[in-house]
């Protein structure tokens, strides 16, 4: 690619123009430093040539030029640099490589100011270029740039010094550079430039600074919160929407957020949301919104001032579904904290959230629920979504093709059935808890963890437990047992207990093959999956059957181990090996030797001796051995309550047993004697 300019330049034109150039330069020098070993300097002449046109064609002889000692070729030079890089990046790359980047940073220093106008505008145009930016990154030119930012610079120079140092601040290395040569105040300055371009430019730079928390604070300090709030005033949407993403990052900071409320931030931020003409300014506004009502004190100063009441003015206009869907996120993020939710519960949210569920808007609706999500943790606020109709089309969201929305509703009515028995039948009255039921069949995690949540919270109650489990919970609640997901465990294991009370619950159960994979949660190290695996197990320990199936499968074993432990029993574990002894009477009688005045035998068993438990056992397969033989009398004693005979408690297979239970009583009676 070539490149023309015409340049005034004393000399011949000859037909290599590169290698003349190069020439006489170097001619030129020698001329002014003398003839080695003269002394003093001769004087210099006096004449010159007369100006003469030249065309230079090559980068690489413009490139030469940068070295030049006249103003003039310095000037023009850079100019044509400047309009060669405009005219893409594979020209920047190219200069890059013929060594104009170096000439260029000091060119920018330079005494003369249109050499310095033009250095800069070729070096802001070449530092576009991620290539010429790391190359950039590497020159110590930053410090060169900030000192041309000064009241007295031409605006012009403001414009591409400011260029040069947008594109530098995306370095993580350049933005402490920056901050270090003290870049900011003069940065914040520019934005009340008159030239919309230096404006940009230097928002666009301090947008880069402030995503670092020490940028955050300095911009704090110097005042830069009432320039930008100026900003939102241009003419400009490209900078209304650059200072508003500047705001939403500074204000994340409480100071700030203070700051912004002092300058009447805030309605101007409603200002905006308010005027349709701004559709395009309304998301990156909402997300300061945002901000200013996390902190609980500026959401009381705001709602004293009407504040509260203009945003649910905005959030039910009719506007784009993207901004509705913000607005509503908005919400959500504000009533985190539960001063919050009591301000809102105050204006009426509940009645803005229902009436958006009914919107015919995935986003809305999913954004919504969210919002009801955190406002259930407000106990008036449950109250009021039943009241107005709300669970109805929560559930009524179930149905719907999306996933994400059918995760965000069942979420909201887990959180709506917590301990509220009203909201419980409220979702039964709306037939919610047949379609939780399918829900547990699904593929996302986390509507799997609420739909069991949801249905836990309203199985409290007799008639909505039977008919939850003739829809087939227990089945669908077999697979949840087998996830890796810890919250899908927590929520299906203490769904199963609470559905585990009814007797139906635990023959099912037992049919649909639930006991393996429930034992199985025993050997779990999440804390409150084991706990809810215990209090399953306590419940299903009620009938017998399921009892001595939980028995083969190792439950006692396991439950006797972790009982022995210092570290992992508990009071859940506990109570599990005890409901489990107490269907197992055979099986309590050999591990404790003993039996309660509740424990009440109908039939009879065989007793097969005390199973030698003691933490001085050498080999703990014998232990296992000795437990395992123990539950299979158990399953032998269930047998013969069937067939009324106690002949088969009496097999031949019965001796061996009971024999090494004998021999290993004398061993450990003649260990503790030699002892």
């Amino acid at each position: 690619m070539h490149v023309t300019a015409a340049i005034a330049l004393s000399g011949t034109v000859f037909s290599d123009e590169y290698t003349l150039l190069r020439k006489r330069l170097l001619s030129s020098r020698r001329h002014r430093m003398g003839k080695k070993g003269k002394k003093g300097s001769e004087t210099p002449c006096a004449e010159t040539f007369e100006p003469l046109p030249f065309e230079g064609k090559t980068p690489a002889t413009i490139v030469l030029l940068l070295r030049s000692l006249e103003e003039d070729i310095l000037a023009k030079a850079c100019e044509a640099i400047h309009m060669f890089a405009e005219k893409g990046d594979e020209n920047k790359v190219s200069l890059l490589g013929l060594g104009a980047l170096e000439p260029l940073c000091q060119l920018i220093a330079h005494m003369n100011q249109l050499v310095r106008r033009k250095a800069f505008m070729a070096l802001g145009i070449m530092a576009n270029n991620d290539v010429v930016r790391i190359a950039l990154k590497k020159m110590d030119v930053i410090p060169s740039i900030i000192d041309k930012l000064s009241p007295e610079e031409n605006i012009v120079v403001h414009e591409f010094a400011t260029l040069c140092l947008a594109s530098l601040s995306v370095e993580f290395v350049c933005k402490a550079q920056i901050f270090d040569n003290k870049g900011l105040p003069p940065l914040i300055r520019l934005l009340s430039s008159p030239d919309p371009d230096v404006m940009m430019n230097s928002l666009e730079t301090i947008f880069n600074l402030v995503q670092d928390h020490q940028s955050r604070l300095a911009m704090h300090e110097l005042g830069g919160i009432p320039p930008l709030l100026d900003l939102l005033k241009s003419e400009f949407p490209v900078i209304q929407q650059m200072a508003l993403k500047t705001l939403q990052n500074v204000t994340v900071d409480k100071e700030s957020c203070n700051t912004l409320r002092e300058e009447q931030g805030f309605e101007k931020l409603m200002d905006i949301l308010s005027n349709t003409e701004l559709k395009d300014l309304h998301a990156e506004a909402l997300r300061v919104v945002v901000n200013c009502l996390n902190d609980s004190e500026s959401l009381q100063v705001i709602h004293k001032g009407g504040g509260l009441m203009r945003l649910m003015e905005f959030v039910l206009t009719p506007n784009m579904p993207e901004i509705q869907s913000n607005a509503v996120e908005c919400i959500a993020r504000v009533a985190q904290s539960s001063e919050n939710r009591k301000l809102l519960h105050e204006e009426n949210v509940e009645t803005v959230l229902v009436e958006l569920l009914s919107v015919g808007d995935v986003s809305v609706n999913t954004a919504a629920c969210k919002a009801v999500f955190a406002m259930s943790f407000h106990l008036a606020s449950k109250d009021s979504f039943r009241d107005l109709g709300g669970i109805s089309e929560v559930v009524r969201l179930l149905s719907n093709d999306s996933l994400v929305l059918r995760e965000a509703a069942t979420r909201a009515l887990s959180n709506l059935t917590h301990s509220n028995q009203l909201n419980a039948f409220a979702v039964y009255e709306a037939e919610g808890h047949e379609i939780l039921v399918q829900q547990l069949y699904g593929n996302c995690p986390s509507t799997v963890a609420n739909s069991a949540a949801t249905l836990g919270n309203m199985a409290g109650q007799e008639v909505i437990r039977c008919s939850i489990l003739s829809h087939g919970v227990i089945q669908a609640l077999v697979e949840p047992l087998k996830s890796t997901d810890t919250q899908v465990l927590v929520n299906a294991t203490l769904c199963l207990a609470v559905m585990a009370c009814d007797k139906e619950a635990r023959a099912q159960l037992l049919l649909a093959g639930g006991l393996p994979p429930l034992v199985n949660l025993l050997r779990t190290d999440e804390k409150e999956v084991f706990h809810n695996a215990c209090l399953a197990i306590n419940a299903c320990s009620s009938d017998v059957p399921a009892a001595v199936e939980m028995c083969k499968f190792g439950a006692l074993e396991m439950l006797q181990q972790i009982n022995q432990s210092a570290t992992q029993r508990s009071s859940f574990s506990r109570l599990a090996m005890i409901s489990l002894l107490n269907s197992n009477l055979s099986v309590k009688y050999s591990l404790t030797g003993h039996l309660a005045s509740t424990d009440i035998i109908s039939d009879g068993f065989y007793d097969v001796g005390k199973v030698c438990v003691s933490p001085c056992r050498s080999e703990d397969s014998d232990f296992k051995g000795t437990l395992r033989a123990a539950c299979q009398r158990a399953t032998a004693h269930h047998c013969c309550q069937h067939c009324k005979s106690r002949d088969c408690q009496r097999s031949e297979a019965e001796q061996p047993i009971r024999n090494r239970h004998q021999q290993q009583g004398r061993q450990q009676n003649n260990k503790e004697e030699e002892r």
